[in-house]
């Protein structure tokens, strides 16, 4: 794809994204089990896990999105810049700023590297990109 395709508003590739063995796991039994109550998100997580490189048992990306992650990243519409922890459905709390990996924004965003950016589409239909800023471990 050329510059000038993307920059006309034409889709994007989306990016790599890098998962351990554990998230990979645990994800792919969340997506399967959200199917019959979700079936839109979890077939995006299902999406998103089909096309992650796993790493060996045991092994841990770094600087990259994983559960429990803190991570900054920017609305590139916007210009936004948010921090956010990334949980599982029964941990979110918006307050707090622990977002689901069963919402779209929290889709988009694991796996990903520093630097990464990615489209995807809010509850409402708008079409939205983020670039990551940084990532911290979570506990």
């Amino acid at each position: 794809m050329t510059m000038n395709s993307a920059a006309a508003g034409a889709p994007r590739a989306k990016p790599r994204i890098t998962l351990s063995a554990a998230d990979h796991e645990r994800l792919t039994a969340l997506a399967n089990a959200a199917m019959t109550n979700m079936p839109e998100l979890a077939g995006e997580l299902a999406d998103e896990l089909g096309r992650a490189d796993v790493l060996t048992d045991g092994a841990t990306p770094t600087d990259t999105v994983c559960m429990n992650s803190e991570v900054e990243f920017r609305d590139e519409r916007t210009g936004k810049v948010q921090t956010v922890t990334l949980v599982y459905p029964d941990q979110a709390d918006i307050l707090q700023g622990r977002i689901s990996v069963l919402t779209p924004v929290g889709t988009a965003l694991i796996g990903l590297a520093t630097g990464a950016s990615i489209g995807w589409e809010t509850p409402a239909g708008e079409p939205r990109h983020l670039t990551v800023l940084g990532v911290r471990p979570g506990s």
